[in-house]
């Protein structure tokens, strides 16, 4: 069984959520919860906060312990709000999660500020980090691994979470930057020569899992089996990101070469912290490209590609479009699902009547459609990304929409795309104000309107259609 040399083992950790299960759920809801409150005192933010962690199915009967726990968990880890002398504020990055419905873009901003040390642990463990030298990036240490393993030996390589957490998270050597990735490469292989076995047992590997799950659902990693894990040669522009990143929280550092430091020292870098994790990160794109995503293979993504090209220069007579580009994500495959409806139904002839919207027109819908007796659809897009189909009987309309769709009635629709690794799923809402003058759907006015629905009942499914030329 293997063990690190005692002088070099230290066993780093972080914050484990008590909804690790059912983490993207739950980070889109509280996403969306926290960006709706205003900054204001610690308390009453705190109290706000802690009705919509209550809301949340499961919760209402919940002890109080457990809502401030969870409360705790998703500023601390996540960084989804600031406080600051007093006063509580929505963070950037929840904000952004609200606004994009991205789960996989939210995961790869997130790995890309975690390291070790950080405020997202309690100032006393932070002062261990500090006093062992840990200066440790996670994300960017395993990639750069799988690079060097790469690079030598010219194959694909797959890491455990096992090999994962001994020979990497537990070993001073990698998280103080004794060793280099390649280093740890050749010390994970002559394990393997040697067939030496590791401890599996779920608190012994459970910290290193986490960042390993967080990056598959990020779509950094792939893993057929869950038991190696892969990275994923789909992604290699944002894995390369990460790879050459200079980025790093470094107010701990004069600490860390001291190896010394005071709890205040620790406690006055708490702000710092969350400022850095929601920084402007503007020059760092992380969106999702929706063909990588829904990619099994480079095979596969490179039909896509030249489909999308065709598709897209023929319905939007424009040349070398990019995913990223036709606009909020999603708005590219409800607007060549709406065109081959209206080819299936042989009115091939309208398809000219079917347009994007550019966001700048702020008309409180996305595409403009048509049936086929040639009336109007207006078509708002509601799409979310992750890794695992989620639920999604709550939608978020702004104050035009909402009034928008009051004003055209039957021909106002909701179209929520729900995107995953497994699945595509298209359910239609028609005239949503009506559904809720009818009380077959509840709106709640914040900022707009807050909708939840049964989806037995609120609108249908259907089959997301994909453009045949």
């Amino acid at each position: 069984m293997y063990k690190v040399p005692e002088k070099y083992y230290f066993r780093i950790h972080h914050v484990r959520p008590r909804f690790k299960g059912d983490i993207e759920n739950v980070l889109i809801y509280m996403a969306t919860e926290i960006a709706q409150i205003p900054a204001q005192s610690e308390k009453d933010f705190a109290e706000q906060l802690n009705d919509a962690i209550r809301r949340y199915p499961g919760n209402a009967i919940r002890k109080i312990k457990t809502i401030n726990n969870w409360r705790t968990e998703i500023s601390s880890l996540f960084g989804f709000y600031i406080v600051d002398n007093g006063t509580t504020s929505p963070g950037q990055r929840a904000i952004e999660l609200a606004e994009k419905e991205d789960l996989v873009e939210a995961f790869k901003v997130f790995l890309y500020s975690f390291q070790y040390p950080g405020a997202h642990i309690k100032p006393h463990e932070v002062l261990k980090q500090i006093e062992a030298g840990i200066h440790f990036k996670p994300v960017q240490y395993i990639l750069k691994v799988f690079q060097a393993a790469e690079q030598e030996t010219g194959k694909r390589i797959g890491l455990s979470k096992e090999e994962v957490c001994h020979c990497i998270f537990n070993d001073l050597r990698c998280t103080t930057g004794l060793e280099t990735p390649l280093d740890t490469w050749h010390r994970i292989k002559q394990n393997r020569d040697d067939s030496i076995e590791y401890d599996s047992t779920g608190d012994i590997i459970r910290y290193a899992g986490d960042i390993i799950d967080y990056m598959e659902i990020a779509n950094l990693l792939v893993s057929h089996d869950s038991k190696a894990y892969y990275t994923n040669t789909l992604e290699n522009e944002a894995i390369l990101k990460f790879i050459n990143s200079t980025e790093w929280f470094n107010a701990y550092d004069l600490m860390i070469s001291r190896r010394y430091a005071t709890l205040e020292d620790i406690k006055s870098c708490t702000v710092g912290w969350y400022n850095y994790v929601n920084r402007d990160m503007s020059h760092t794109d992380f969106t999702t490209d929706i063909l990588a995503f829904i990619s099994s293979s480079t095979k596969e993504y490179e039909e896509l590609q030249r489909n999308r090209d065709e598709t897209y220069s023929q319905l939007l007579d424009q040349e070398d479009i990019k995913t990223k580009d036709i606009g909020d994500i999603g708005e590219s495959l409800v607007h060549s699902h709406e065109c081959q409806r209206i080819k299936n139904g042989g009115r091939i002839d309208l398809i000219h009547l079917i347009k994007r919207i550019p966001t700048q027109f702020a008309v409180g819908y996305d595409i403009q459609s048509v049936e086929l007796d040639e009336r109007k659809r207006y078509i708002e897009v509601k799409t979310t990304i992750s890794s695992k189909p989620l639920h999604f009987n709550k939608i978020h309309m702004t104050p035009n929409e909402w009034n928008t769709a009051g004003s055209m009635k039957d021909r106002y629709f909701v179209y929520r795309l729900m995107i995953s690794k497994l699945e595509k799923k298209l359910y239609v809402i028609q005239d949503p104000v009506g559904l809720y003058k009818k009380d077959i759907i509840n709106m709640i006015p914040k900022d707009g309107a807050e909708i939840t629905f049964e989806i037995a009942t609120a609108g249908n499914f259907e089959e997301l259609l994909t453009w045949v030329s």
